[in-house]
């Protein structure tokens, strides 16, 4: 009897990790709910937006607190969030730290706890009630992921203690190397092209250019939910089909500026200087004649047969639907019905 045992003791185990592996990859992320980011410099909710968070049942905010920047060679935190307005009691806010990939060739690991201890400080100052979990957002590369996942076990340590569990951003490219240690991660599926191709496709989503990840995900040892855009963009390119800048909400009907000369482009007619778009205050971007401005926004059925696809190698992953971002402006882009489908594929 024991000799049988000892037969059957290396089926089971080879059964276990098979199980454990179809856990790992297809498990949900933990309550998962209707989610949105929310990635502005102040927190305030316009009556849109409320309206938004409640006939929808969106009960999770992923909002970014600060970004993480190098500067003069230390991390330093930058573009902190102003807390102007406060959401609805039943809005879980997750705070969200962006980290350029630059820090992380730092020494990061002794700024762990000091991360930790400011966003619960945010909290603290703002009235918010202490965060049940943290995210971290950064396009890590293997040559980064090492010092990075280092990094994310250090913070874990500082999580753990308060209790907060730790989640990350995944890019699409990053699905063929190892997870990072965190309870579990936000696909992003925007950003999928380049925007800096005058001609290419749309940069934002295009089916084709997510499919070629698509047969991951069911090897991916890591809880997934997904994020899916409903922003669009106005992409300014010169003369020469050079890009020169992302617009901000320019107001492509006006005719002493801009004439449409197909669907989404729009040609230049008039100077203009836009100084917002500089990082140095005394230059500035300036819109030229001969200059082309491409408008790109994503199809709701783009979007939901993107998620069709995702779902159909990973059955899991759609359970927690978070869309980029919370906006009125991006809002008004879809119906009331392609919020629903995006939400419940």
């Amino acid at each position: 009897m024991l000799k049988r045992c000892f037969h059957i003791l290396p089926l089971l185990t080879i059964l276990l990790a098979l199980t454990g592996c179809r856990q790992g990859s297809n498990a949900p992320v933990p309550e998962p709910r209707p989610a949105a980011y929310y990635w502005r410099t102040t927190l305030k909710l316009d009556s849109a937006e409320l309206d938004f968070l409640r006939e929808h049942g969106v009960k999770k905010l992923y909002t970014r607190f600060f970004d993480v920047v190098l500067r003069d060679g230390e991390p330093m935190p930058n573009a902190t969030l102003r807390f102007l307005d406060t959401v609805p009691a039943d809005v879980e806010i997750i705070p969200v730290i962006f980290i350029m990939e630059n820090c992380i060739k730092a020494d990061m690991d002794k700024y762990a706890e000091l991360l930790v201890q400011r966003v619960c400080q945010m909290c603290e100052t703002n009235d918010i009630p202490m965060p049940r979990e943290l995210q971290i957002d950064c396009d890590w590369t293997k040559t980064s992921l090492e010092r990075y996942y280092q990094f994310l076990k250090h913070v874990r340590k500082h999580t753990d203690s308060r209790k907060m569990r730790l989640s990350a951003t995944i890019r699409l490219h990053q699905l063929d190397m190892t997870p990072p240690p965190v309870d579990y991660g936000v696909l992003m599926v925007y950003n999928t092209g380049d925007a800096q191709k005058l001609n290419g496709r749309n940069p934002i989503l295009d089916y084709r250019d997510v499919k070629p990840y698509v047969n991951r995900l069911s090897h991916y040892q890591l809880p997934l939910c997904a994020a899916y855009p409903t922003y669009g963009w106005q992409l300014l390119f010169d003369n020469n089909g050079e890009f020169k800048a992302i617009l901000h909400d320019e107001n492509l009907n006006d005719s002493t500026l801009y004439h449409p000369i197909e669907p989404n482009k729009w040609l230049v007619v008039a100077h203009r200087d836009l100084p917002e778009l500089s990082d140095d205050a005394s230059t500035a971007t300036w819109i030229t004649p001969g200059d082309s401005v491409i408008q790109w926004t994503v199809a709701a059925s783009e979007i939901h047969r993107v998620q069709q696809a995702l779902q159909h190698e990973r059955p899991s992953i759609n359970h927690q639907v978070v869309l980029y971002s919370l906006d009125t402006k991006n809002i008004n882009r879809y119906k009331k019905e392609d919020y629903e489908t995006f939400f419940h594929p």
